[in-house]
């Protein structure tokens, strides 16, 4: 068996998934998938892969992807481990999926990637910080010196205050049933 994913483009994985050779799956966190996703395509968390294994219906191949099939690449030993099957990567990842015209499924009620909210929040946040250092007072840029510190930490630790805090936030809560 090999260690490494054979690259699929998205015609030929549609084609494998069509004749039901195959099932797609996607290594993005719940999060990320969640909001926008190939058809038919099953959540199995990379952070989470270890822990609950696959559990994937009978497939004789599994095509596994994620945004751009970089961070599948990056992982393809673990996944190729952990099916036991015929092992493959959708090339481009769901980019390329929907830049070939093949469906996909968005929720525009689903909050956007944790991550993204991060990135959106720091950037505000050091900008007003430099925007008021400048106009208002110096002391403002203190605010862009603290989020930097703050990247910093999460960057060394993996942990990051900014997403905890965001994740209490009311759009990110799980909607009453």
């Amino acid at each position: 068996m090999t260690s490494r994913l054979t690259p699929l483009t998205p015609d030929d994985a549609a084609h494998r998934l069509t004749e039901r050779r195959a099932v797609l799956v996607d290594i993005r966190e719940p999060d990320e998938f969640a909001r926008r996703r190939a058809k038919g395509a099953l959540s199995r968390p990379l952070s989470t892969l270890d822990a609950q294994g696959l559990d994937l219906p009978d497939a004789r191949e599994v095509i596994f992807t994620c945004r751009s099939g970089l961070r599948t690449a990056a992982n393809s030993q673990r996944l190729v481990a952990a099916c036991g099957a015929g092992a493959y990567v959708l090339d481009g990842g769901l980019d390329a999926w929907d830049m070939a015209g093949l469906p996909v499924e968005l929720d525009l009620k689903a909050p956007l990637e944790m991550m993204r909210q991060v990135q959106i929040a720091a950037g505000l946040l050091v900008l007003l910080g430099v925007v008021l250092g400048l106009v208002v007072s110096p002391w403002f840029l203190g605010v862009a010196a603290f989020v930097g510190a703050g990247l910093t930490l999460a960057g060394a630790t993996g942990f990051c205050g900014m997403a905890r805090l965001l994740g209490l936030a009311p759009w990110n809560r799980p909607a009453a049933a």
